[in-house]
């Protein structure tokens, strides 16, 4: 049988016909889809005389469970009696669902398969969904206009709509798309997500108990949030001060062609910086639009770099001008828990990259945007010899702005900045724009001098050597592996200089200078500028660990000169290196760089630019642009609403199970249910995981478990009469671990951050043999110290080879361990390195270490996983020129000296150092 669509004039078969209308996004066929509602209802028929002794209007019969079979008797759910009423609790649920709540759906309906769609998108033309379709989903909406009508009239509005506004410029109007800031403010306030972790109080913290020692970490910290308070309550008593931090950057839209975006992004210092940093969270709000055109109808430079200035400064004048008075008054905040605060909304800090600092604050290309250091001596250790921009001699320059144009342009020069028309910081209250241009990690550092810093060494060195070497370092789970080396990189991202800082120290340790030039110089320059990229990204900081920041600046300033020595540089007249005399005093008043980084600002713009670009037909795309994330926003606010009714147990479905809580993590250590490997017995763990004293070393465990009062030599002779009823372990490929947050700052990450293998060679596809794997790990070293004294520091651990972990059988373990109470589960076979010096290399302050042998034996032993702390990764010593005949797969086998690489992660850096 088949039916005919007058739509497209096609023929399909009955089930082709159904999914036709499902799939099809021709308005003619949709338009004869939708007929079928507006006919009349067809005559009834009289029954089918073979269902003659059939009652149609007999009430249908209760049963007891469900197309599956009968409910079983302990089921999660409760049960429906046998009578096929309900309970007066049930209907009590019903009420109080059909009052407000939400009740999930039920189980879905088996249905054709449809293209996924975002029925928000301009450029998808109305979509109609068949009635009867509709009518089986329990749908509210039969076409996306319908859908959208929806979000736009009956979900409330989390955050506040957009405005549009022209902006008059030289005679020329251009428009903005931008938001109420105090709504803005009120909605990130009030979100009740964020009651319970506002930040609304100074804070002073110390390390020590005599207050010496300050600790920085949250913007609260700071010591510009005490120096605004006092003002504020010498004014009014009783304020509480809110933070604005502001951050802009235009970013490109499309890969061809020039559209692109200036999006202006908002949040509130009151929200900790863990919550800032997630997008997810939505702590950032989009503030404004602003205008991308580039003024090429001004064919004088200057005039048109000055007239895009005064441009980007009325429009952010426009969009912040209620600070202006709410920064003194204030204004009443209600928190989500209900509370309401005198609130102050003040600058705080505004986030951005080099061009867009001195955009903003009105200073030179060449110069920094904060100090008045001379542009000749920019680069140069020149930390605290010049003092910041004095803002009263610039404000009284820039009063002269409704004066005679060569007067306001003569105050300007002579107060070392622009000539801008009425900058939008001018009347703002407890600011002082220079103070508040933070530092950039992403571009000041990532894409700065350690971009200057990579093109000097592989001048110096050349690249085939250094590609060399990288090919050649062993793997680990936090390295990326640079299997081509790294001079081949084009347009080098951020992450990827990140990626490079790992290893970089471990590339140019050991290799010779040509001309005879001592290396050390450059070694230590390379160590400084990575202490200061580290250090910098500290989670929380005191007086102490700033000391080490500056400190590894000098260092770097006392070394740089090698790469003039080198003919390589002639000068270091760079402001992104001036700009590390800065963090230090940043810090200090607004706690951690992680408070201000354009490394979450960047990650915005997928989701506030270009997502939202892709869902307009790219015809005037920011009216469309605007109108899909109020949408979106509506949908993700009504979302999180009925996620926190779940959570608090508000809404309970009848036909859902019981949602369990998630088990608790009893180590820092993960391994998968299931072993990699059943049945490996003991020859295979010495021929193919290289566990050459498996045997030994076991007995030798169970003997110490057992008796472990035991001196070595009773250790070593009780081992020898140890029996082994089995002659095969279970074996698992790969631990992963938590790493946690030593500080206490950051809340345990819901997944591992790290991981071991250990594996075997093996064929893999296309029959391609893969090598086998052995990561190096830090296990605890739980021997004394010199004169008996606990271990501290790295000296707290020892480097092991990880060679095979495994799972002693259930039932040899009576005998193995009897009357133990808690035997170990999971075991593992590490080969064992020297252990740490007292002090690490002077020239490039890596630790040292060697495989630990006994005569020609390499030390081995058998401990519990718990007692691996994370894995450890190790630079080669390469010497002069790389070995060829080293590899990424065997030169932990075949180097003997190795440096332990402190740069993996930050967590490793703070676990060394």
């Amino acid at each position: 049988m088949t039916s005919f669509c007058e739509g497209c004039e096609t023929r399909f078969t009955e089930s082709g016909f159904t999914n036709h209308f499902v799939q099809t996004k021709q308005a003619a066929c949709l338009a004869f889809a939708a007929s079928f509602d507006r006919l009349p209802d067809p005559e009834p028929q009289p029954p089918d005389p073979g269902f003659a002794d059939v009652d149609f209007d007999q009430e249908p019969i209760p049963f007891e469970g469900d197309y599956f079979g009968p409910l079983p008797v302990d089921d999660d759910e409760d049960p429906v009696g046998n009578n096929g009423y309900r309970s007066d609790s049930d209907e009590e649920l019903d009420e109080e669902l059909d009052d407000g709540g939400w009740e999930p759906e039920p189980p879905p309906i088996p249905l054709p398969s449809v293209p996924a769609q975002d029925p928000l998108d301009a450029n998808i033309p109305p979509a109609t969904v068949p009635s009867a379709l509709a009518e089986r989903l329990g749908l509210s909406y039969g076409t996306a206009l319908e859908l959208k009508e929806i979000l736009d009239s009956k979900l409330a509005a989390g955050r506040p709509r957009f405005k549009r506004h022209e902006i008059v410029i030289a005679g020329e109007a251009f428009e903005v798309y931008f938001r109420d800031v105090v709504e803005c403010i009120r909605a990130l306030f009030r979100d009740p997500e964020f009651a319970p972790f506002l930040l609304l109080t100074p804070e002073r913290h110390y390390a020590d108990a005599d207050h010496t020692v300050h600790v920085y970490f949250e913007m609260n910290t700071g010591k510009w949030w005490w120096v605004t308070q006092t003002e504020l309550d010498s004014l009014r008593p009783g304020a509480t001060v809110v933070p604005i931090i502001i951050s802009s950057d235009k970013t490109q839209l499309t890969l061809i062609g020039n559209k692109s975006a200036y999006p202006v992004y908002m949040t509130l210092g009151n929200l900790p910086k863990d919550i800032r940093a997630k997008p997810s969270r939505r702590g950032q709000i989009l503030l404004a639009y602003l205008p991308t055109t580039r003024l090429d109808h001004i064919t004088n430079k200057a005039a048109r770099r000055r007239t895009l200035a005064n441009l980007f400064h009325a429009c952010l004048g426009h969009i912040l001008k209620p600070l202006a008075s709410l920064g003194v008054t204030g204004l009443d905040l209600a928190s989500g828990d209900g509370v309401v605060r005198r609130g102050h909304p003040i600058l705080a800090t505004y986030v951005g990259d080099y061009p867009e600092q001195l955009l903003v604050s009105g200073i030179k290309s060449g110069e920094c945007p904060k100090c008045t250091i001379p542009r000749d001596e920019v680069g140069a250790d020149a930390a605290g010899t010049h003092p910041f921009r004095d803002l009263k001699k610039i404000l009284k320059a820039l009063s002269y702005a409704d004066d005679d144009p060569r007067t306001f342009s003569k105050e300007c020069r002579e107060a070392g900045v622009k000539p801008i028309f009425h900058p939008f910081w001018e009347g703002l209250p407890f600011v002082n724009i220079f103070y508040s241009i933070t530092p950039d990690v992403l571009h000041q550092l990532y894409q700065g001098v350690v971009k200057h810093l990579l093109s000097w060494i592989q001048e110096a060195y050349g690249v085939d050597e250094i590609d060399a070497r990288c090919r050649r370092l062993p793997p680990n789970h936090n390295l990326r592996h640079f299997a081509k080396g790294i001079s081949k990189m084009s347009r080098v991202t951020g992450k990827e200089h990140q990626d490079i800082c790992r290893i970089l120290l471990g590339l140019v340790i050991g290799m010779p200078l040509p001309g005879g030039v001592s290396p050390v110089r450059l070694v230590q320059a390379t160590r400084a500028l990575l202490d200061f990229l580290y250090l910098g990204q500290y989670p929380l900081h005191t007086t102490q660990t700033l000391d080490l920041l500056d400190d590894a600046r000098r260092r770097f300033h006392a070394n740089k000169a090698v790469f003039c020595d080198l003919g390589i540089r002639s000068h270091f007249k760079l402001p992104k290196l001036h700009s590390l005399e800065h963090y230090r005093l940043s810090i200090e008043l607004f706690g951690t760089t992680d408070n201000y980084d354009t490394q979450f600002s960047e990650r915005l713009h997928i989701d506030f630019a270009k997502e939202a670009y892709r869902a307009t037909n790219s015809k005037d795309e920011f009216s469309q642009m605007t109108v899909w994330l109020e949408r979106r926003e509506k949908v993700q606010h009504h979302a999180a609403y009925i996620q926190s009714r779940v959570d608090k147990g508000d809404l309970i479905s009848i036909r859902t199970s019981i949602i369990r809580p998630p088990k608790p993590r009893l180590s820092h250590v993960q391994i998968t249910r299931h072993p990699s490997a059943k049945g490996v017995e003991f020859e295979d763990a010495i021929s193919k995981y290289g566990a050459t004293y498996f045997r030994d070393a076991l007995a030798r465990f169970v003997t110490k478990t057992v008796h472990p009062d035991f001196t070595a030599a009773q250790v070593e002779h009780a081992s020898a009469s140890v029996y082994f009823s089995f002659r095969t372990v279970s074996a698992f490929h790969k631990l992963k671990f938590w790493i946690e947050d030593e500080s206490g700052l950051t809340i345990n990450a819901s997944e591992p951050t790290d991981a071991a293998h250990a594996h075997p060679a093996r064929l893999g596809k296309h029959d391609k043999a893969i090598p086998g794997r052995f990561d190096t790990v830090f296990v605890k070293d739980e021997s004394a110290g010199a004169n008996g004294e606990p271990r501290i520091g790295i000296h707290r651990y020892q480097v092991a080879q990880l060679r095979l972990v495994f799972q002693v059988p259930a039932r040899a373990k009576v005998t193995l361990f009897p009357n133990h109470p808690s035997p170990p589960q999971y075991l593992a076979y590490v080969e064992h390195f020297t252990a740490f010096a007292q002090a690490p290399d002077p020239v490039s302050g890596l630790y040292q270490v060697s495989r630990a042998v006994r005569g020609t034996s390499r030390l081995a032993s058998i401990i519990p996983v718990d007692q691996i702390v994370r894995s450890c990764h190790l630079f080669p010593r390469f010497g002069a020129v790389a070995p060829r005949e080293w590899t990424s797969s065997n030169v932990l086998e075949r180097c003997s000296t190795f440096y332990v690489n402190a740069f993996t992660d930050r967590n490793t850096y703070r676990l060394v150092y």
